[in-house]
């Protein structure tokens, strides 16, 4: 059964601003979504469409196989954590947790306080139901606009980037936490982040969204290995990105001709000869090694599908478990390439050598 369908939405304001221009989703119930892209994208508009907080122009939403559209947001059967999380600041934690079950009026004194406690507790702040939001901390803040947003048990969670205004040691505490409470509940959620990181840690699936629409939908490790477009691989984490045409397909292979390079890359199904292409390399998809020879890029090199690049790093960036280097090739191309720390590490204007198997460059649309 699918929680959360949207069928053809599209949502035009006023003025003729088309914010979301046709978008089609089935989220299976259990399942955490997430919806990222940068800022104007549309991802917050159709978190908001599936909220009932905005009407679409064009389209249907459903929850639990029930057509929603028309229906206000307090009929929806949701819960909703916002980026400010909107605590009642003269009501105690008890009361904020306690405040979309009083609002429903179907529940007994005995059965609220009994909810509020296990959603306190879940949340892993049991002793904390007679402070004020501004006795806590902002990640107790987020916890508690979580557990009432789980009080009433609403079919679905929707979440407006809650981590955002969290410092960044906290923040990647609260993924955790935040995806451990949905585990654990068993909750369809959905999630708007601009962050990729966060979209990548705490998905099912990612739905890369750009312009109104989803440019890709499939799980993080699917969407960041083989993305489909050129915007969806240098949005999502990090991609060295060369622009050329396809000069021969055979034997699985594909030989693309660039500007400066000649690149071998693994044939994407439906790619022929002529076509205007990208090639997306990950920087962790490099070697690195000192450099041996006075050449330039070559591809399949001492007869192996590789394609090598010489050059000089200049910048280098401890990441803690990581190193990322960037270097100017000698046809003056810039890469990125990221190493394991403590693995044959190197410094800034040491001449190297990287290179890459052709099973490791992805072909995407130009």
């Amino acid at each position: 059964m699918s929680a959360i369908t949207l069928d053809g939405v599209r949502k035009r304001y006023p003025g003729g601003v088309l914010a979301v221009k046709g978008v089609d989703i089935d989220i299976e119930s259990g399942e955490f979504v997430t919806l990222v892209g940068p800022s104007g994208c549309g991802k917050t508009t159709t978190l908001r469409t599936i909220a009932g907080f905005e009407r679409p122009t064009d389209g249907t939403v459903s929850i639990a196989d029930e057509e929603v559209t028309d229906l206000p947001p307090y009929e929806r059967d949701t819960g909703m954590v916002f980026q400010d999380f909107a605590l009642f600041p003269h009501m105690t934690i008890h009361e904020n947790v306690a405040y979309g079950m009083e609002a429903d009026g179907g529940y007994t004194d005995e059965e609220i306080d009994a909810r509020v406690a296990e959603m306190l507790e879940l949340v892993e702040l049991p002793e904390m139901g007679d402070r004020t939001p501004d006795q806590l901390s902002g990640g107790q803040q987020q916890r508690v606009a979580l557990a009432r947003a789980l009080a009433p048990k609403p079919q679905a969670l929707l979440l407006d980037e809650p981590l955002a205004s969290l410092d960044k040691k906290l923040r990647e505490q609260m993924q955790v936490e935040l995806r451990r409470i949905q585990q654990e509940v068993g909750i369809t959620t959905v999630f708007v982040t601009h962050n990729q990181e966060e979209a990548l840690t705490m998905s099912d699936r990612i739905a890369v969204m750009n312009d109104g629409r989803f440019e890709q939908v499939g799980p993080p490790g699917e969407v960041y290995d083989e993305p489909k477009t050129r915007f969806v691989a240098d949005f999502l984490g990090t991609a060295n990105i060369f622009d050329g045409s396809v000069r021969a397909v055979e034997n699985g292979r594909a030989t693309v001709e660039c500007d400066d390079v000649t690149l071998r890359t693994r044939a994407t199904s439906g790619v022929k000869t002529g076509d205007d292409v990208s090639v997306v390399i990950r920087p962790e998809r490099f070697e690195l090694s000192t450099a041996t020879t006075d050449g330039g890029t070559t591809a399949e090199a001492d007869g192996a599908d590789l394609n090598v690049f010489e050059g000089e790093i200049t910048f280098r960036r401890h990441l803690g478990s990581s190193i990322e280097y960037h270097l100017e090739t000698l046809e003056g191309r810039e890469l990125v390439v990221v190493r394991r720390s403590g693995h044959d590490e190197r410094t800034a204007g040491e001449r190297v050598s990287v290179r890459v198997e052709a099973d490791d460059c992805r072909i995407v649309e130009a």
